[in-house]
C-alpha cells in the first residue's frame, strides 16, 4: 500500500507540546501521508502550552478507528486532558486492538495507561511519568525510542526525528 493512502490521527487538546504536534504533522505530510488533527470536540482550536493554536480537522465524535492506519499522542499536559474522554480512550484502545500504529511521546504515555495497552509491552516516556507506565505493567526503557510491534514510544522533543522515522517505517 502506497504512503499516499495512509492516514494518521494526531490527538490534540489544550496544553499540547508544540513540537510534538507540528513536527510529526509536517513530516507525515512530506511523506504524502494524510495527517488529521483530532480534538475532543469541545472547540475547534486548541492552544499549546505556549499559546500556539492548532485548529482541528475533526472531533473525536466524527472519527472512528477504522478511518486511520495510526494514531499519534503528543505530550505536554494535553494527554492528561485527553484521557478524561472515554471516546478518546476507546479510540486509542481500538486502534491498538486492531493492530494499527499507536505512537506516544513524552506525557502521551498517560493515555496509553488509561487505554490499558502497556501491560507487558516495552515502552519509554518522559521520565516524570515512568512510574505510571511501570505501575501499568510496561517494561520501561530509557532510550530515544521504543518499538514494540506497532506500539512506538519516545521520551521528549529531541527524540522526534527517530520517533517519526519509526512511525513512517511502521506504516
Amino acid at each position: 500500500m502506497a504512503m499516499a493512502s495512509k492516514k494518521v490521527a494526531i490527538l490534540v487538546e489544550d496544553l499540547y507540546q508544540v513540537l510534538e504536534v507540528w513536527y510529526p504533522l509536517l513530516r507525515l505530510k512530506e511523506e504524502g501521508i494524510a495527517a488529521t488533527l483530532v480534538g475532543t470536540g469541545l472547540k475547534e482550536t486548541y492552544n499549546s502550552r505556549d499559546g500556539y493554536p492548532a485548529k482541528i480537522d475533526k472531533s473525536i465524535n466524527e472519527v472512528k478507528a477504522s478511518d486511520f492506519d495510526g494514531v499519534i499522542i503528543p505530550g505536554g499536559y494535553a494527554p492528561d486532558i485527553l484521557r478524561r474522554y472515554e471516546k478518546v480512550v476507546d479510540f486509542v484502545r481500538t486502534m491498538h486492538a486492531s493492530g494499527k500504529v499507536v505512537a506516544a511521546i513524552c506525557h502521551g504515555g498517560w493515555l496509553l495507561v488509561s487505554a490499558g495497552i502497556v501491560k507487558g509491552r516495552t515502552a519509554t516516556c518522559f521520565f516524570a511519568i515512568k512510574d505510571d507506565l511501570i505501575a501499568a505493567g510496561a517494561k520501561y526503557v530509557d532510550q530515544e525510542v521504543a518499538v514494540d510491534g506497532k506500539l512506538i514510544t519516545s521520551r521528549k522533543p529531541e527524540d522526534l526525528p527517530r520517533f517519526v522515522r519509526e512511525i513512517i517505517k511502521a506504516l
